[in-house]
């Protein structure tokens, strides 16, 4: 840096600009990167366009296609190789190189990747250069996009104001089976005919002159086969084609308002489709109720999209919403097993430990658990055997160990008192407790962990389990203040398997 001085004017000039210009030189040897900087970080407005037009004088030869959203260096049939290595890795997270060569089908092309800050956010933007004309790059870049648009053993969430692809809720889906929802077999067949029947039912809405959509509202108290049947749901709409969309929230940067145009626009686009609105009463407020229902109902077409929500409590949902056939047309009440049905689900378990010669299972203990367990749901019912199950596993060698009718008796009897739940007709009497002593609260291994209540929706807010592409953070909390990744800690499996129960999970991990 030197002073000037003009020997006219009574100032000195002083200026950084000469000694900055020599310093912001690379050396990079790639023929791009100093123009790029020279022009995109001064005040041209478009430094896209300069990137474009800057290729094409470096490679007079080649065409070039810039693109921004399509992952040409993730598509599995393109082969990618770096142009040249950098001399030291430096960063502790991977960097994609700015060069790349593809080949691709028979066609060989150079791809610049070039991130750069232009307003106030940060851009990438992607030039395909191909020594031949435009097209086989084209190819190449819709190839791509196709690919990346088509779900791989996912599913579509939508969370925080972006849809975003699920692997580990489609590994969770991939679990449910009709043989493991215990419902009425009427039941069963309507719910299966209403879902399957809507999707092979477009010609008779188009003869009847009347929009190919439907809605359904599943509700009833919690435990009772919502969540599982959903999970079937999805899982058979999605074997047949029909992609599954799971609206986690609809708290977006951009409003409630603006994530509903982004939900049901994205389902119009992929329509024939079932869109997935869990915890109906959480999602539709009063402040947004009236926009929802002119995105379900408005002027833009619906057509093939089939809407199901869930609910513990219909009551808190708006008569206009839920009571409007052209919205939601039919409604199922997932209520509290009757005898018949806690028959059943008493016979399934019966059926999975038919083949266990260390419990015994006659027709008349089922018939002594169906007759005690009047009032409970599902979810508790399953307790009553995961728990069972987890003290008999627990029992050491050299213990006594106990029948495993006295155990599913003991489990009933203190999960009756911890729900405060009692037969028909019968009523505690307080007074008697007090003169036969205190009842001792019920083991810890008979306690359900009080934060699980109100599990068991599809999808759970968590830690992550990373998948390599396109997974989304999620799953249950660990029980008992657990850590994953810490071997040091002692696995409550109690907790896990309660856990599991009243998720309707097959396992936590």
């Amino acid at each position: 840096m030197a002073p000037q001085r003009d020997s006219d004017e009574p100032y000195i000039v002083i200026t950084c600009e000469e000694a900055f210009a020599q310093e912001g030189r690379t050396a990079s040897g790639d023929p791009l990167a100093d123009p790029w900087a020279e022009r995109a970080s001064s005040t041209w407005v478009d430094p896209r366009a300069f990137g474009t037009r800057k290729l094409k004088e470096l490679y007079p030869n080649h065409s070039v296609v810039a693109f921004a959203n399509a992952d040409v260096l993730s598509f599995p049939a393109a082969y990618v190789q770096p142009i040249h290595a950098p001399d030291m890795v430096s960063t502790v997270y991977f960097m994609p190189l700015a060069r790349q060569m593809v080949a691709w089908d028979k066609y060989d092309f150079i791809l610049y990747v070039v991130k750069f800050l232009y307003g106030t956010f940060d851009n990438t933007e992607m030039y395909l250069l191909h020594e031949g004309p435009e097209e086989p790059s084209r190819a190449l870049v819709m190839a791509s996009g196709v690919w990346q648009n088509d779900l791989h053993e996912e599913i579509y969430v939508f969370d925080s104001g972006y849809w975003d692809k699920n692997h580990k809720l489609w590994v969770e889906v991939q679990k449910a089976d009709w043989n493991d929802v215990i419902l009425k077999d009427e039941f069963k067949v309507n719910l299966k005919k209403d879902v399957f029947g809507f999707f092979d039912s477009e010609n008779m809405y188009k003869k009847l002159a009347i929009p190919w959509k439907r809605g359904i509202i599943m509700y009833g108290p919690p435990g009772n086969g919502k969540t599982i049947s959903m999970k079937a749901i999805m899982k058979g709409c999605d074997a047949k084609g029909f992609y599954p969309l799971y609206v986690k929230s609809f708290r977006s940067w951009k409003g409630e308002e603006g994530a509903m145009v982004d939900v049901f626009e994205k389902a119009r686009q992929l329509a024939p489709c079932v869109l997935i609105l869990e915890d109906l009463d959480s999602l539709i407020n009063d402040n947004n109720r009236s926009f929802f229902l002119n995105q379900l109902d408005g002027i833009e077409s619906n057509d093939g999209l089939l809407v199901i929500g869930t609910t513990n409590h219909l009551d808190h949902i708006d008569p206009a919403l839920s009571n409007r056939p052209s919205r939601f047309d039919r409604k199922y009440m997932f209520d509290d097993p009757d005898d018949e049905e806690r028959k059943l689900y008493v016979q399934y378990w019966q059926g999975k430990l038919k083949n266990n010669k260390d419990i015994s299972f006659p027709d008349s203990l089922a018939s002594e658990i169906v007759d005690s367990t009047a009032r409970f749901s599902f979810a508790y019912l399953k307790e009553v055997f995961v728990s069972t199950l987890v003290l008999m596993a627990g029992f050491e060698e050299g213990d006594d160990k106990r029948d495993f009718a006295d155990v599913i008796k003991g489990q009933i009897k203190a999960l009756r008192k911890q729900l405060s739940v009692e037969p028909a007709g019968h009523t505690l009497n307080t007074t008697q407790r007090g003169v036969r002593g205190a009842v001792s609260p019920p083991d810890r291994s008979c306690q359900l962990d009080s934060r699980l209540a109100n599990q068991g929706r599809i999808w759970e807010a968590g830690e992550t389990f990373d998948r390599p592409r396109g997974s989304m953070p999620g799953g249950l909390p660990m029980p008992g203040g657990m850590s994953r990744g810490n071997p040091d800690r002692r696995i409550d499996l109690r907790a896990i398997a309660v856990a599991a129960a009243n998720s309707g999970r097959s396992y936590m991990f």
